[in-house]
């Protein structure tokens, strides 16, 4: 009789405790799922920051490799230094000559083929290169003169000259030669100022032109490097 009521006592611990731990179940599923649900639930927002800032970082490192590999200082290089051969500035434009000065030009005269033409030469003495485009100024000296003779300008389109050092350009000087021996008016030298030029050289030369060659149309200068060079 004590055996069955250990027994029933037995029975009766163990179905409370299997109601305790039936009953503590849930609760403990409850608390304990809640505690870690705010972690696991943290776990998304963890790992939208970490795929966020990881995305932003590695989108970051990505973009800037990407970046780098493209770089505008790689692209600018490449644009800034082309193989063509012509002077760079520092804004990468092309260097351009400047106006040749009277003072770094040697000047030579010579006759041209035919009477009533005066070839005059202009050579490059400086180290650098140097432009000219346009007309020349010429005045016409002569001992028999009263005042010097000005060439009017021809019809003739300037084209732009650039020479490199020693390089030589030419232009025409057209007067009207004398033919009746004594009437003429000896020249004796002649003033040339370059184009965009202050500066006047003077040269020796000798030809008679025409009496009355001072008359308009008569004394006419080709632009310089025009025609043959």
């Amino acid at each position: 009789m004590r055996a069955k009521k250990l027994s029933l006592a037995a029975v009766v611990l163990l179905a409370g405790l299997s109601l305790t731990a039936c009953g503590n179940g849930p609760h403990d599923k409850a608390a304990g799922g809640g505690s870690p649900a705010a972690p696991s639930g943290q776990a998304p927002d963890a790992g939208t920051d970490g795929g966020t800032g990881g995305g932003g970082t590695g989108g970051g490192g990505t973009g800037g490799a990407k970046a780098a590999g493209t770089s505008d200082g790689g692209a600018a290089a490449g644009s800034s230094s082309p193989d063509d051969g012509e002077p760079r500035g520092s804004g990468g434009g092309a260097i351009s000559a400047g106006a040749c000065k009277t003072e770094n030009l040697a000047f030579e005269t010579a006759h041209g083929m035919g009477e009533g033409a005066l070839v005059v030469s202009m050579r490059n003495t400086s180290g650098d290169a140097c432009s000219l485009k346009g007309f020349p100024g010429i005045d016409i000296l002569s001992d028999e003169a009263g005042a010097p003779l000005s060439a009017e300008r021809s019809d003739v389109t300037p084209p732009a000259v650039t020479l490199k050092s020693g390089d030589t350009t030419r232009f025409t000087l057209h007067y009207p030669p004398s033919e009746s021996g004594n009437s003429g008016v000896f020249i004796n030298a002649v003033d040339v100022t370059p184009p965009n030029e202050t500066h006047t050289q003077r040269l020796s030369v000798g030809f008679s032109v025409e009496a009355g060659a001072d008359k308009p149309g008569l004394l006419v200068v080709d632009p310089v490097g025009a025609g043959k060079q």
